[in-house]
């Protein structure tokens, strides 16, 4: 197949200035490129030309002062030869493509929840929903929160937990990684102590005022311990707000070392997670999932999050790290992160599963083979119609609406069905129930697909 990816307008792709959707795409192109002929489309960078060709993938990046003048430049840039556009985090330009091209099928990736009604209308949600083939979320709190408000998704919507590069995050026991943490906290002057590690933006949705808030216990109990914060206000450089001035000033009245080290490019962030010796993750809004999750499991580092969102989908039950449910609570964290602190050997057994689980679970080879199983199954031929009027509306035009619902290999795929459609969709069913249910025995599971259609449909 050919296929277009079509990235947000935020950020390039290869990933030069950070986020979680380009260093998404960028994980999974080696695979789908093994496969299908691949396009990625991303916004204009100085850094970067606007059109090339790496490794048999090709970056075509256009200007855009605006989403919507960055959308119409890509637009122009498209044609009738693209078999599949997978579209990334924006369902409005799904409706607005999908009128472009009524012959070609489309699909949507969504990393936030974007479908909410203060972020789409509903009619065009609706639209959106029936034009695609498939929707991927990063988490289930994702998929299940779009499902809640438009249970017409219900059929089509897919959790494709994200990945990690385990190359380029190196294992505490590793000579690499032993070396990276030696290194780097000679180098930040903090060789005799203990690192408590943050890594995102500096937000009060991120909670970084809290976490220092329970530093404060943590370091007039022990002086043994630093804070590390990796990150900047926004992606791509180090810039200041009022609330990077306010916790910059609360650090200074803990009773050890609090470094901020500012924006780093994503090339030098995996030798940095090396450095800690706990992962905190104070999130206080509902965080679709966190890749920064991904990453200390890779460094192999035991985690605190919170039971925001979809974050503790990849820690509760894992044994991997602790999940807060008190997450406004300072004291709640200064408690977990002095148990940690107490008890080495557990921290330890956390981190080496987390590394376990990112090698055998979270692997950008295993995200990629979940996408091309969706993307095999879209290219099942049908006749479904494709044309979608931008003025539609569930309520004046229903007749329609239903001649555009359409499921992934839907066609000739009800249960007991051999064909090709069908056996694709058979096999989504599995890597969804073992995604779901991680350890059910094989005979479960295929006992399980006898009632396949009734979890596509939400009603188990």
């Amino acid at each position: 197949m050919k296929i277009a990816l079509i990235c947000t307008e935020k950020l390039p792709v290869p990933p030069v200035s950070g986020g979680a959707i380009q260093i998404y795409i960028n994980g999974i192109l080696p695979y789908l490129s093994e496969h299908h002929s691949v396009t990625v489309f991303s916004i204009k960078s100085g850094s970067l030309p606007d059109e090339e060709e790496i490794n048999g993938v090709k970056y075509i990046r256009a200007a855009g002062r605006s989403r919507n003048e960055y959308i119409k430049n890509i637009e122009q840039r498209l044609d009738d030869s693209y078999d599949l556009i997978h579209v990334f985090n924006r369902p409005h330009w799904v409706v607005r493509l999908g009128n472009a091209f009524p012959d070609t099928k489309i699909s949507l990736s969504l990393h936030n929840e974007m479908m909410h009604e203060k972020k789409i209308p509903r009619d065009m949600g609706l639209s959106c929903i029936r034009r695609v083939e498939f929707i991927t979320t990063v988490s289930q709190y994702i998929a299940d929160g779009l499902i809640r408000l438009f249970p017409e998704a219900a059929g089509k919507t897919y959790a494709v937990y994200s990945g990690v590069d385990t190359g380029k995050f190196k294992s505490p026991l590793s000579a690499e990684g032993i070396q990276n943490k030696k290194t780097l906290k000679r180098k930040l002057g903090i060789e005799d102590k203990k690192v408590v590690l943050f890594v995102g933006r500096l937000c009060d949705k991120k909670g970084v005022d809290k976490l220092i808030y329970a530093m404060k216990s943590v370091m007039d109990a022990r002086s043994d311990v630093a804070l590390v914060i990796i990150g900047s206000k926004w992606y791509g450089g180090n810039t200041t707000d009022d609330y990077t001035k306010l916790v910059e000033a609360m650090s200074k009245s803990l009773n050890g070392p609090v470094i901020f080290t500012g924006y780093l490019s994503p090339e030098i962030v995996p030798a940095y997670y090396n450095l800690g010796d706990i992962f905190v993750c104070p999130s206080q809004w509902n965080e679709p999932l966190a890749r920064v999750h991904y990453e200390a499991m890779a460094a192999g580092l035991p985690i605190i999050t919170t039971g925001r969102g979809g974050n503790e989908e990849v820690v509760k039950g894992f044994e991997n790290g602790i999940v807060i449910y008190d997450y406004s609570n300072p004291e709640a964290f200064s408690e977990k992160i002095m148990w940690l602190l107490d008890n080495p050997d557990k921290a330890s057994a956390m981190g080496l599963k987390g590394r376990m689980l990112a090698e055998e679970k979270y692997s950008w080879q295993r995200v990629a083979s979940d996408l091309l199983t969706l993307f095999n199954a879209a290219a099942a031929p049908d006749t479904v119609p494709r044309k979608i009027p931008s003025d539609i509306s569930a309520k004046d035009n229903d007749a329609e609406n239903r001649s555009v619902r359409s499921e992934p290999a839907r066609a000739a795929a009800e249960p007991g069905d051999r064909t090709q459609a069908g056996m694709e969709k058979h096999e989504i069913f599995r890597t969804t129930i073992r995604r779901r249910y991680p350890g059910m025995p094989d005979n479960v599971v295929e006992f399980l697909k006898g009632f396949e259609d009734y979890f596509i449909r939400g009603e188990l």
